[in-house]
């Protein structure tokens, strides 16, 4: 994963035999952070696992572009302000979703990869080119 925002990049193995290493989420935690406080927050092992996933079913090795992770309140809310699109009880807030984007495939092909998973949210926002997902409730939008 690459964020464009800090120039950091990540590129870990955070599940092994069965089993979390906590090392790992620890550095996916950090490299998530609210990069307008620099506020790091435990994100949900979950959306993790939807973004890991969602890149097998896509058949690609390229390192997503982090738009968004973990948001402070305060970021959220200074965000909201500026568009009708972030949700008020956004799931970024709880460390619980990323906005992501790929060079080599679509909104829409990562759209149907995250949302094959059936496990959390998918948006797909085609005309700022990035994808919503989350652990939260089975459910799509357009925005």
């Amino acid at each position: 994963m690459y964020s464009g925002r800090t120039g950091e990049s990540i590129d870990t193995v955070y599940w092994l035999d069965g089993k979390y290493i906590p090392e790992a989420l620890k550095e996916i935690n950090r490299f998530m952070r609210d990069w307008r406080s620099n506020e790091v927050t435990r994100i949900d092992n979950r959306t993790v696992d939807i973004m890991a996933a969602s890149l097998r079913i896509m058949g690609t090795n390229e390192p997503y572009l982090l738009l968004s992770g973990y948001r402070t309140a305060a970021t959220n809310a200074m965000l909201r302000q500026r568009s009708r699109s972030v949700a008020r009880n956004s799931l970024h807030v709880k460390g619980q979703a990323a906005d992501l984007r790929l060079k080599s495939r679509s909104v829409k092909q990562m759209a149907r990869a995250a949302s094959s998973c059936a496990a959390g949210g998918v948006g797909t926002y085609s005309r700022s080119n990035f994808v919503h997902m989350d652990c939260g409730p089975i459910r799509t939008w357009r925005g």
